[in-house]
């Protein structure tokens, strides 16, 4: 029987206060995140994580006091290996990327299984330099830094790369249905507006060919095709903007202002988010909600992140089943690349 690793690459997050500031130093220390030259950055990284840790563990304390990333992947991890339980035997491996299990931690667990193949899998569904490249290269980095026998082996397996997913249709499936549900709840207190909500990049970094907010677009147009809903009232915006730079807009903070002065009902949607985290459980649910109460937004409510969602798991499970078949190292959802030619930072550019 063939034997498919699933390595499923995520952000991470700090499961106790007192890992907040290495993890926000793991953060800031990437060179796809602070693109300055390395001496600079180890520390500035520093500094910035010794000046955010008490604003971050207050909002981690809001929590529980750690985030539930990891948690939430296992879960995925484990959905996603019941849903291929007829495809040999398959068995998934969680790499974090800013806090444990790191991607070193996972290698001789790699090893033990020893499979036929391998599928990298992002939990990313739309493709950033800084967030799949950033894991991808991190995860290649380590094998190479590897002395035993997965490393030796690493050329004989077939391994195989999903770059993003931006349009998958179980993905996009999951996202109205869990819309939908949100959205009727919303109908009674006037014609809703849906925020399609996703984390901001700075726009240095899409101006040096980042496709993330062009997938991001594929990936609200598709939700609002399948929607169906006559004149929706709809617009995609990026949340947890940091630092002194520039990024792309519009910021979620200014839509739901305008949603303020325009009266209408809010129905957010983390449409880059796969699991909840402080970005959706203390951004949107809390900070955003508190702000939509004081701009007079007659009724708010955040639809959950796709998480389980069977439609979600079923459509990962389709991407390896794919990948598995293929004959690219490296594939998106529709198998090439999706990206138009002028974004060089795509993962399928040369």
């Amino acid at each position: 029987m063939s034997k498919t690793a699933i390595i499923l690459f995520n952000l991470g997050g700090p499961d106790a206060p007192q890992a907040v500031r290495p993890f926000l130093f793991n953060l800031f220390r990437d060179p796809a995140i602070l693109r300055i030259p390395a001496p600079f950055r180890q520390l500035l990284a520093w500094l910035i994580a010794r000046r955010r840790e008490k604003t971050a563990q207050t909002i981690y304390a809001q929590i529980g006091g750690g985030s539930p990333i990891l948690k939430n992947t296992q879960a995925q991890a484990k959905a996603l290996e019941q849903a291929l339980s007829g495809t040999g035997e398959v068995k998934c491996f969680v790499s974090m990327r800013y806090w444990h299990p790191f991607s070193h931690e996972i290698l001789k667990d790699i090893e033990a299984f020893r499979p036929d193949s391998i599928v990298m899998l992002p939990l990313y569904p739309q493709f950033s330099t800084t967030t799949t490249a950033s894991s991808l290269h991190n995860f290649w980095a380590t094998v190479q830094a590897e002395d035993g026998d997965l490393h030796a082996r690493w050329g004989e397996l077939k391994t195989r790369t999903i770059c993003c997913y931006p349009e998958e249709p179980g993905f996009i499936r999951a996202l109205v249905e869990l819309t939908r549900t949100a959205y009727e709840k919303a109908k009674p207190h006037g014609r809703p507006r849906v925020l399609f909500s996703a984390h901001g990049l700075p726009e240095k970094i899409v101006q040096a060919g980042d496709p993330y907010p062009w997938q991001c677009e594929q990936t609200v147009r598709a939700v609002v095709r399948e929607f169906n809903i006559p004149g929706l009232d709809w617009i995609l915006c990026y949340q947890s903007r940091v630092g002194p730079l520039t990024w792309i807009g519009p910021s979620t903070d200014e839509e739901i202002r305008r949603a303020g002065l325009d009266k209408v009902p809010l129905v957010i949607v983390p449409v880059a988010f796969v699991s909840e985290h402080s970005e959706t459980l203390v951004e949107l649910d809390m900070e955003c909600r508190a702000m939509a109460g004081r701009v007079g937004v007659p009724f708010y409510i955040r639809v959950p992140a796709v998480g389980t969602h069977p439609g979600f798991i079923g459509g990962l499970a389709n991407l390896v089943q794919k990948a598995l078949v293929s004959e690219e190292n490296c594939l998106s959802a529709a198998g090439g690349r999706i990206c138009p030619r002028g974004y060089k930072g795509c993962g399928m550019a040369p």
